[in-house]
């Protein structure tokens, strides 16, 4: 068959699959330029195509099938959250019905990769580059090779389009909350007429009745008729609060009216941004044993093959640019047991400075160090004679029952010198809200988290730590294997159960991340932002 019959049949197959016809074929050339045009700088898929004399991968009657799978995958963006404008598959049909000339396939040729790379790019590594939104999301993204995936596009293209969304099962248990939460939003939302307002046990009348409303459509609690805050719907306000990071008093106070008046359109949005999230991390493995820090949850838990083995308060950064706790992942490599506390230039400079220079005496428990490591009486040093910027010296806490570390640390080397910790300030794991630290985590059951990592590497975890613990010198435990850490940041979460789980957004990161996934054309509501 001659080129001209060749692009001849193209078209025709085109046309029957689009339903609209189609003009007689230019010269063919017109196809090759639109193509090339429209792909534009997309160096690796000009390779591509160059490589395969520009033969189609869409427009041809031979492609009909690769054709349909791409276009059925398209029409799942929403379901994701993900922005359809990017590969809008109504939009491409349209085209393709539309069409008239070779140029015409060309452009639709090089919209259709262009619109599959981005699925691909977005569906299995995020819409969003995470640096963009926030500076505190740390994470390194890991994005698909276009000539990789247009090579599986030509052999093996089912395969790739069933393995790109996350394996992780939290993903799909969001997907499945994202539905319940646009059928609710499709029927009206909740019963904003009625907000629940600060209720306790015994109430009875209209409060009474909207609180009960509101806690049958959220699922936590059972169809029922009672119209006072019996032990029911105490028991139900419990749950509620359990899942919304709220201490379980049964109790309607401030916090938890403000949680059970949140609309659903703002439910669905923490959803959308947690699958956004999910995708960020990809679908490498996260580790059979890892651990797992939800800071707007102020908890961190050791999950081995999927279950949790441990769970523990933590304490994170406070809220603030300089002193929010990050975002990324690490090899936990060893622990430090009777840690030495080498205080941070930014705390040194900007904290202990003036209090020096306005009392010399202030802060006895630091050492002060000069750049030979050497501790320096502080009655030689005129702290008044240095700005921020000369100050020369460290400071330094030595393994103390008052150590700002505690008695451990589980360090994962990073260039944020961020880590676990223990704490002496044990009080404040009390609070419902824990954002005090300067970024690192602060850990509310540290020894028994170490017995648990030790536990895999020697009979006694308990003898042994107790043993280089009542030292009180600093020890370097190495752990046997590294143990991977995620410091994530979700506000809506699903847990092993299935029960949706909900937490403040601590930082506004939550916040921003919305706002550019609708910029980018995600919907919110079940229709295009």
């Amino acid at each position: 068959m001659t080129r001209r019959g060749a692009l001849r049949a193209m078209t025709s197959g085109l046309a029957v699959m689009a339903g609209g016809p189609l003009m007689a074929a230019s010269l063919p050339s017109a196809y090759t330029q639109a193509l090339i045009e429209d792909l534009g700088e997309a160096a690796e898929a000009q390779d591509f195509y160059r490589a395969r004399a520009h033969a189609s991968l869409w427009t041809g009657p031979q492609d009909a099938e690769r054709r349909a799978l791409a276009l059925a995958a398209f029409d799942t963006a929403a379901d994701h959250g993900l922005p359809v404008s990017r590969y809008d598959a109504a939009a491409l049909r349209r085209a393709m019905a539309e069409a008239q000339t070779e140029g015409d396939l060309g452009r639709i040729e090089a919209r259709m990769t262009k619109a599959l790379l981005s699925f691909v790019r977005d569906l299995s590594s995020g819409a969003l580059t995470p640096e963009k939104i926030d500076d505190g999301i740390k994470r390194t993204i890991t994005r698909p090779d276009p000539a990789l995936v247009l090579s599986q596009v030509e052999t093996g293209l089912s395969d790739l389009l069933a393995n790109l969304a996350p394996q992780a099962p939290e993903y799909a248990r969001l997907m499945s909350e994202k539905f319940r939460l646009e059928a609710i939003i499709a029927r009206g939302g909740f019963d904003s007429s009625a907000p629940i307002s600060e209720t306790e046990h015994g109430t009875s009348g209209a409060r009474a009745v909207a609180l009960r409303e509101r806690l049958i459509a959220l699922g936590y609690l059972q169809a029922s008729f009672t119209e006072s805050y019996d032990a029911e719907i105490q028991t139900a306000v419990s749950r509620f609060q359990l899942a919304h990071g709220i201490t379980p008093d049964g109790v309607v106070g401030n916090s938890t009216a403000e949680a059970l008046n949140t609309p659903a359109e703002a439910r669905l949005k923490s959803v959308i941004v947690a699958m956004e999230r999910l995708r960020w991390m990809g679908n490498a493995p996260l580790g059979a044993r890892h651990i797992r820090v939800n800071q707007p949850e102020y908890k961190a838990r050791v999950i081995d093959d999927g279950a949790v083995t441990f769970e523990t308060r933590v304490i994170i950064g406070k809220v603030g640019h300089e002193t929010a706790s990050p975002e990324f992942s690490e090899l936990m490599e060893f622990m430090v047991i009777n840690p030495t506390w080498s205080v941070p230039r930014s705390i040194v400079v900007k904290e202990y400075l003036p209090q020096l220079q306005k009392n010399p005496g202030a802060q006895r428990q630091l050492q002060l160090i000069d750049s030979a490591g050497r501790v320096v009486d502080r009655s030689t040093v005129d702290f008044a004679a240095y700005t921020p910027g000369s100050f020369p010296y460290a400071l330094r806490q030595p393994p103390s029952d008052g150590n700002a570390l505690g008695k451990v640390k589980f360090m994962f080397p990073n260039q944020w010198n961020i880590y676990l910790h223990d704490t002496p300030t044990k009080p404040l794991f009390a609070k419902e809200v824990r954002a005090f630290s300067h970024g690192c985590i602060r850990v509310g059951s540290p020894f028994d988290l170490a017995y648990v990592l030790l536990a895999r590497q020697t009979d006694d975890p308990k003898g042994l730590f107790k043993q280089h613990l009542d030292t009180g010198r600093e020890t370097t435990l190495n752990f046997d294997q590294p143990i991977p850490v995620h410091l994530v940041y979700f506000t809506a979460w699903p847990d092993e159960t299935g029960q949706m789980n909900w937490f403040r957004d601590i930082y506004g990161r939550d916040a921003k991340l919305a706002a550019a996934l609708a910029e980018a054309g995600t919907g919110f509501g079940g229709t295009p932002a």
